[in-house]
């Protein structure tokens, strides 16, 4: 659902505003901050910079991104492999119920399933490929500094180990501590971009991770 509290900016979809107000009613499942309406938008603008590069089906597009977190799944559930494969699922019977045409639904359904890091499907399409990397883009760079801890915190993580914050006695754990996961996960994002634009702007966010990294841990 979409908090009551929350504006629904169709017109941000342009020119697909017409979709996004049809689709946005299944888009948000649950009030998580990291995968909200803000999400949408910041994922939508990535797309929108991405395709004018890259080519790609603006329906299907817009359509991806829309519903590509429409099941909400804890980044700390037993289930979080599957959670793009129920999102599909449920993208699919919506896009039924809006009467798309087969294919079309299976484009979405497959750039859907395939652009979740957890769910480890390679994407086989344009579409699926501008998706991927657009979702991955917002969780690098500053604002991907923000969801990080955002996502720490909401599962009571610490923000660092005290003891040893650079772990050099200590495997990396970000299941305890929110500045690991740059090391597990973030820093290593940029490397597997699926498209030119897409791994430049990557490569660019990235040195602002590993910027903000050194002076978070000078001022430790």
């Amino acid at each position: 659902m979409v908090g009551s509290e929350t504006p629904i900016p169709t017109t941000a979809f342009a020119p697909y505003q017409s979709l996004a107000a049809s689709l946005l009613p299944f888009a948000i499942d649950g009030r998580d901050g990291s995968h909200d309406i803000t999400h949408l938008l910041r994922v939508w603008k990535n797309v929108v910079i991405l395709q004018a590069t890259e080519g790609g089906n603006g329906l299907v597009l817009s359509a991806s991104v829309l519903l590509h977190d429409c099941v909400a799944v804890g980044k700390d559930s037993p289930l979080r492999s599957q959670a793009s494969r129920l999102a599909a699922d449920k993208a699919a019977a919506a896009l039924v119920g809006l009467g798309w045409q087969q294919t079309d639904i299976d484009a979405v359904s497959h750039a859907i399933e395939a652009h979740s890091f957890s769910a480890n499907i390679a994407p086989v399409t344009l579409e699926a490929k501008i998706l991927q990397d657009a979702d991955r883009l917002d969780a690098i760079g500053m604002v991907g500094v923000a969801r990080c801890f955002y996502v720490a915190g909401r599962l009571g993580r610490a923000l660092y180990d005290p003891v040893d914050p650079q772990a050099r006695h200590r495997p990396y754990d970000d299941t305890l501590y929110g500045i690991d996961h740059f090391h597990t996960k973030l820093l290593g994002l940029a490397s597997d971009f699926q498209t030119a634009t897409g791994a430049r702007l990557a490569e660019q966010r990235s040195q602002r991770l590993s910027r903000f990294l050194d002076e978070f841990l000078d001022e430790l």
